[in-house]
């Protein structure tokens, strides 16, 4: 299947590993460019390295930003701009689970998490929507299932996911006259080296083998190029009238809860 995606530029974020990566690889196969970013690790210009090896010095390059800061975001954004001079998709993807088991977490915390996983979707959704617009472009977020349901995530955390999708919902709603298409990918557990699960698994394989067990129809963890397949169609012309929706993509996790 043809997803016109030829030489389309992309930005995405948190882009080092994990969904990010595995986004970035999917938009490269289909012939379009890349922009990774995140807030700068050897991983980052690894990543960078690695992909431009595969598909070409101009299929790509990466970018630290610092999605959480305003004036950051702005260089970035020149760095797009000098690079592309212009952006046709964003794949916002920045987030960190980790917190704690409070029903509801003290002020410092929540700040902390609602920051990462918040603030940091809608300030890059506000640089980037003028270049989207003079595109007709796609801003595709990446929440998840905590955002849906209470499964036991963190409080914080479930929460601004869930904010996510209510701005998601919102922003595809009146954006829709100017061709923009705004919409959210729900991942349920994903497995990547160094990710979160993996942490557990380090911890206690049984318990997580468990939890998988009673908890997913499927039995397993979804893999990043799972959640990938379903960013890279959401922003193609496939899904040319897909506007305001979530995508669940969890294994059959949400089936029993919605």
């Amino acid at each position: 299947m043809n997803l016109n995606l030829d030489n389309k530029k992309v930005l995405i974020t948190g882009a080092s590993r994990g969904i990010g990566l595995a986004i970035a690889e999917s938009f490269l196969q289909e012939g379009a460019k890349t922009c990774l970013v995140s807030r700068g690790s050897n991983a980052l210009f690894e990543s960078e390295k690695k992909l431009q090896d595969s598909c070409g010095l101009e299929s790509t390059f990466a970018c630290k930003c610092d999605c959480t800061d305003i004036e950051s975001l702005k260089g970035l954004k020149n760095k797009v701009k000098d690079k592309w001079s212009g952006l046709d998709i964003v794949v916002v993807n920045v987030g960190d689970g980790r917190s704690v088991a409070d029903a509801l977490p003290d002020h410092k915390q929540w700040q902390k998490t609602w920051s990462n996983n918040f603030e940091s979707a809608l300030q890059t959704a506000r640089a980037f929507l003028p270049m989207l617009e003079e595109s007709k472009g796609c801003l595709l977020f990446v929440s998840s299932i905590a955002g849906m349901e209470a499964f036991g995530a963190p409080t914080d955390y479930s929460t601004a996911k869930s904010a996510i999708i209510a701005l998601a919902k919102n922003m595809a709603r009146k954006l829709s006259s100017k061709n923009v298409r705004v919409n959210v990918i729900a991942p349920g557990n994903v497995y990547f080296k160094g990710g979160s699960w993996d942490d557990k698994i380090q911890q206690d394989k049984k318990r997580v083998d468990e939890i998988i067990k009673l908890t997913v129809p499927m039995n397993r963890f979804a893999t990043p190029q799972e959640i990938a397949d379903s960013a890279v169609f959401l922003c193609s012309d496939r899904a040319s009238f897909i506007t305001g929706t979530t995508l669940i993509v969890d294994g059959g996790q949400t089936v029993g809860v919605l």
